[in-house]
């Protein structure tokens, strides 16, 4: 069967893809990594944050959660039994992918940008005030990466909430596809870095997969494939909504910014380390 971009989603397709774009080019351009950068920071707070809500879910406690300057991030959390550390481990770059998937299942149902920001911005806060500065406080699990943590987090979240409110609602329409963006390509060439360093000949470095080799004796290349296959249907699905035709709503939508309301009425390595 023949899939096609519903008429009413070109508008917010065309958007995406320039977002898309946007982000691609920059890769290519010397020192632009400055530009990107905020987004790394804000992509690896769902990533960590990904961590968090799976150790909660799985019963276990969150002791810290912390960013470092290179963007890269440690979630340390209590040691659960070989289920919740397999849930736990694979939820950084799943979730991350399962938010950009989010963020743009969101824009396109007609969700108004600037709640999508702000929903945004108080995810990040509560992670930064609560596992940046309140547990680590409570637990004594201190990390040299803890105060760019709180600084980066007020940044972030203080950057959304100014671009929700004084924003255009075309361009937070915009500022949300590029954040939809930056998760998912962050999460796929994380994951394509987690697989070469899978590798038996690739030098040791504590990832994910590794977290995941140690729970289940399963070599963390398997792993990385598995999270890819899984990624790759996420963001396929993700997408199959995204272009499909919208069902017409009897309700009036203050921030649609890309068509005429009808007559009737979505880099680095991230570890996570389990404290014994």
């Amino acid at each position: 069967m023949k899939y096609g971009i519903s008429r009413d989603a070109r508008p917010q397709a065309t958007v995406l893809l320039t977002a898309a774009v946007i982000s691609i080019v920059l890769w290519f351009i010397p020192y632009a990594e400055i530009l990107t950068y905020p987004f790394r920071i804000f992509v690896t707070f769902i990533h960590e944050g990904g961590h968090a809500l799976a150790a909660l879910l799985t019963g276990n406690s969150v002791a810290s959660l912390s960013i470092a300057t290179n963007a890269s991030g440690e979630t340390y959390t209590s040691q659960g039994g070989a289920l919740s550390q397999m849930f736990v481990a694979s939820a950084g770059y799943l979730g991350s992918m399962a938010f950009g998937a989010l963020l743009l299942v969101l824009i396109r149902k007609a969700i108004a940008a600037r709640f999508v920001l702000l929903g945004s911005a108080a995810l990040v806060f509560a992670l930064t005030v609560i596992y940046g500065l309140v547990k680590p406080a409570m637990t004594g699990v201190v990390s040299s990466a803890l105060p760019f943590t709180i600084l980066a987090g007020t940044i972030l979240s203080v950057g959304l909430v100014v671009i929700a409110k004084y924003a255009k609602a075309r361009v937070a329409s915009f500022f949300v596809s590029l954040l939809a963006v930056q998760c998912i390509l962050n999460a796929l060439l994380d994951l394509k870095t987690v697989f070469f360093l899978s590798s038996p000949f690739a030098p040791s470095v504590p990832t994910d997969a590794v977290n995941m080799a140690n729970a289940t004796g399963i070599p963390a290349m398997v792993w990385a494939v598995v999270w890819i296959g899984i990624a790759v249907t996420i963001l396929g699905v993700a997408m199959r909504l995204y272009v499909s035709g919208r069902k017409k709503q009897l309700q009036f939508d203050l921030d649609r910014p890309f068509e005429q309301l009808p007559a009737v009425f979505p880099t680095t390595i991230h570890e996570s380390q389990n404290l014994r």
